[in-house]
């Protein structure tokens, strides 16, 4: 029997993940302000998440690194932190007191978690994560470009069994529409690639208000592009597009 692995997406791309009985949350964003809108309900608080074997972080945008909202929410400052060196030097002025670095292809250990950094393009330095325990594979792309580094996972990794993958394809308006998240399509040719039993997208309902979507952002809010993507690319691969509070079970 293979080791149980669920997952439940809190909002945007913060999720928990629960492997082998541990419970990882990744790039967690619960508060809200000008311009940063999850565009979705938030399926839990800090206090409601219950215990965290560890915290993992792609990158310091906002929106995946809501440090200030663990906080208020009374998080324990002594859960294992694990990010980029930007992600650190943030995380301990804080507080937080076990933060653990990683860069790309770098690995740290939590219990009989194994999280590795693989590459990752966007706007600010980031990495995204291959989670590995039980016999099981997770990777989470948090709201990374597609990098060809990526396509190297299942010969470095072995099986995936679940893909947690970004599709709005975000431009920034101010930056002559210049893309910093992979789209729909792209996200679809990485998971043909990667061939998971389970892939999940996320990073598409978040918005920057009416004005900001006009001045600032533009982006694809419709995870079916993705699903529909996927059924043409990689037919063999299931999609569920999961609701915040969904707890999903991967087979």
């Amino acid at each position: 029997m293979s080791t149980p692995l669920a997952v439940t997406r809190i909002g945007h791309a913060c999720q928990l993940i629960e492997v082998a009985g541990l419970r990882v949350l990744t790039d967690p964003w619960f508060t809200q302000k000008a311009t940063y809108y999850q565009g979705e309900r938030v399926a839990s608080t800090v206090a409601d998440l219950g215990h965290l074997d560890a915290i993992v972080v792609t990158h310091e945008h906002y929106d995946h690194c809501d440090l200030d909202g663990l906080i208020a929410g009374g998080i324990d400052l002594g859960t294992p932190l694990i990010g980029p060196g930007t992600v650190a030097t943030i995380a301990r002025a804080k507080g937080f007191t076990d933060v653990r670095v990683v860069e790309a292809w770098e690995a740290v250990s939590v219990g009989e978690l194994t999280v590795t950094a693989a590459p990752a393009k966007h706007g600010v330095h980031e990495v995204t994560f291959v989670l590995q325990a039980g016999g099981r594979t997770v990777f989470f792309g948090g709201d990374s470009l597609r990098v060809p580094e990526l396509d190297t996972i299942p010969e470095r990794f072995g099986h995936v069994d679940l893909a947690i993958l970004p599709t709005n394809g975000l431009c920034i308006r101010p930056m002559n529409l210049e893309q910093v998240v992979m789209d729909a399509e792209e996200a679809a040719a990485l998971t043909a690639v990667l061939k998971p039993a389970l892939a999940i997208p996320h990073h598409y309902a978040f918005h920057s208000g009416r004005l900001g979507d006009q001045m600032i952002t533009k982006a694809d809010q419709d995870p079916r592009h993705y699903a529909d993507a996927v059924a043409r690319l990689a037919p063999e691969v299931a999609v569920r597009l999961a609701l915040p509070g969904t707890l999903v079970t991967v087979p």
